[in-house]
């Protein structure tokens, strides 16, 4: 069985965001870098976060036209705020840019998952 990303706007509203995420990465804000810098992320693979946004916004965008695509993007951004998480708690820095960007981001990819599939 494959399931459609029905309905579609959750899709598009994650896709927006991470899509957002990735441009405001290329010259990362200040919130951004203290995030990176907290959890000890190397400045050198900051850019393969930028791809990483990027390829899951298009994937969820490809969902919309392609049954499936969708929902393994949306469990692919799922797991990677799930890694994110599991690196602020390793690293102890649990601020608000844990609170607010990467536990935030991660309820709306579980949201966007949930209302896709249980609606």
């Amino acid at each position: 069985m494959v399931v459609e990303s029905v309905p579609q706007w959750p899709s598009i509203v994650l896709a927006v965001v991470l899509f957002g995420d990735a441009v405001m990465s290329v010259k990362p804000p200040r919130f951004i870098q203290r995030c990176l810098d907290g959890v000890n992320f190397p400045r050198d693979w900051w850019w393969a976060l930028i791809y990483i946004k990027l390829i899951a916004a298009a994937g969820l965008i490809v969902g919309l036209f392609v049954a499936g695509v969708g929902i393994a993007a949306n469990v692919g951004v799922i797991a990677y705020f799930v890694a994110a998480a599991y690196a602020h708690i390793r690293a102890k820095f649990l601020k608000s840019e844990f609170w607010i960007n990467c536990l935030g981001m991660l309820a709306l990819s579980i949201a966007t998952l949930l209302v896709t599939v249980l609606v």
